[in-house]
């Protein structure tokens, strides 16, 4: 176990994967434990979702003069990290 993103989990990720986050914060004392930008309580999936109803990065920037580009970019990152399909074998069940 290591300590990641400030909790405890099996780190089966790349190094190269916690460094990509280092922008990323969860902390189970702040929005309830959901991924934010670090410092703040801007949260990834609010970031993620102004984006896809048309706002641009510019317009997140105006909204949230405490973030820059790099931020909204590592919401993006983190999002695509999390959708990353992950197959998982198994046996067919028609035999």
């Amino acid at each position: 176990m290591n300590l990641v993103f400030g909790i405890l989990v099996e780190l089966d990720i790349r190094q190269k994967d916690y460094f990509m986050f280092e922008r990323i914060s969860i902390k189970p004392d702040i929005c309830h434990g959901e991924a934010c930008i670090k410092g703040t309580r801007i949260t990834v999936h609010q970031i993620v979702n102004m984006l896809a109803n048309g706002d641009t990065i510019n317009d997140l920037i105006n909204d949230f003069p405490s973030i820059d580009e790099k931020d909204i970019l590592a919401c993006l990152e983190y999002s695509a990290y999390l959708a990353e399909e992950q197959v998982t074998p198994f046996e067919s069940l028609s035999k």
